[in-house]
C-alpha cells in the first residue's frame, strides 16, 4: 500500500520498526509504500545509522535490498517500549527498599532506574553509562563500574569492571537478559556482560531478573548462569505460559507486570523480605 505526506522523522521510525520485525530492509518495497525514491530511502538508512539508531552486522546493500541491519541499543528501547515500562515501574516497588544494589544493563533495567524513588541513603552499582546518567543526578550514590566500555551499547566491562564490582555486596542485584529459559538459563549476548552479571548475583543477597516476554525461551550465546541464579522474575502478560511454568518448577517466583495490577495504588511484597541488608564494600 502506498502511503504519502509522511514525515521523514515518522518514515526512519516505520523502518526501524520493519528491522525491528524482520532484520531486513527490502529499499524497493519501502519506497513505495512511502511514496519516496529508493535513494530517498538509502539517505535515511545511513542517517539512521549514523546516529546510532541501526548498524551493520555483515554484508552490505545491492541494487533494492539492504540487508545485515540490526537494532542498536538506542533503538532496541522502541521494542516493546510499553512492556518494559510496566516490568520497570512493577520492579522498582520491588527492590525499593534495598540499600546497595546492583542494576544492570539494557533498556529494561534502565526502565527501573526512571522508577525508583531518590534516596539519599541508597547506593546503586552499574556497568550501565546511560543508567548512571540517569542516577547520578538524583539523590543517592551512584558508582560506575569503569573499565572498557563497548562503544555500542555504552556499558562497562573487563578486569577494572570486575575488580571495582568485587568491593561490594549487594542487597539486590537486578539483571537484564538477551534470554531466558529453563533449559539453557540466563543467557547475554557478550561474554564479558555475562561475566559481570554473574559476578553481581554471586555476590547478591537477594536476585532478580527484568526480561520482557520475548526474551522467556530465547537462547544467545554468553552464558550467565543456570535459570535458578534468579529468585524472581519480572516480565509481562506475553510471555509464553509453557516457559513460565517451567520457571516456577525451578523455584523462580513469576511475577507478570500489567497496566491493571494496581502498581500504584499499594506498597508491593519486597524482595527483600525476611533478608539483612548486605555490607557496602567487601
Amino acid at each position: 500500500m502506498r502511503m504519502l505526506s509522511v514525515f521523514p522523522a515518522d518514515r526512519r521510525l516505520k523502518i526501524l520498526e520493519s528491522v525491528a520485525d524482520v532484520q531486513t530492509i527490502h529499499v524497493g518495497e519501502l519506497a513505495q509504500r512511502f511514496g519516496v525514491s529508493e535513494m530517498t530511502i538509502r539517505r535515511d538508512i545511513q542517517r539512521l545509522e549514523r546516529d546510532g539508531f541501526l548498524r551493520r552486522t555483515y554484508g552490505g546493500a545491492t541494487a533494492h535490498i539492504t540487508r545485515s541491519l540490526d537494532l542498536a541499543f538506542n533503538a532496541r528501547a522502541l521494542q516493546h517500549a510499553r512492556e518494559k515500562r510496566l516490568i520497570g515501574m512493577r520492579a522498582a516497588r520491588l527492590v525499593e527498599d534495598a540499600m546497595v544494589l546492583f542494576l544492570g544493563i539494557g533498556t529494561t533495567c534502565e526502565q527501573l532506574a526512571r522508577y525508583l524513588p531518590a534516596r539519599p541513603e541508597t547506593m546503586i552499582v552499574t556497568p550501565s553509562l546511560p543508567i548512571a546518567s540517569l542516577l547520578g543526578t538524583r539523590a543517592g550514590r551512584t558508582v560506575i563500574l569503569g573499565g572498557t566500555v563497548r562503544r555500542d551499547e555504552l556499558t562497562c566491562s573487563g578486569p577494572a569492571a570486575a575488580a571495582t564490582l568485587a568491593r561490594y555486596n549487594f542487597d539486590v542485584a537486578v539483571v537484564g537478559a538477551a534470554g531466558l529459559s529453563a533449559r539453557h538459563g540466563l543467557t547475554e549476548l557478550h561474554d564479558d556482560d555475562a561475566e559481570i552479571n554473574r559476578l553481581a548475583l554471586e555476590r547478591a543477597t537477594a536476585t532478580l531478573v527484568v526480561a520482557d516476554g520475548s526474551k522467556l525461551g530465547a537462547v544467545t550465546g554468553a552464558a550467565v548462569g543456570p535459570a535458578s541464579v534468579a529468585r524472581t522474575l519480572v516480565t509481562d502478560r506475553g510471555a509464553p505460559a509453557t516457559e513460565l511454568d517451567s520457571l516456577r518448577a525451578l523455584g523462580l517466583e513469576v511475577i507478570i507486570a500489567a497496566a491493571d495490577d494496581g502498581t500504584g495504588a499499594a506498597r508491593a511484597p519486597q524482595v527483600l523480605a525476611g533478608a539483612s541488608h548486605a555490607g557496602k564494600e567487601s
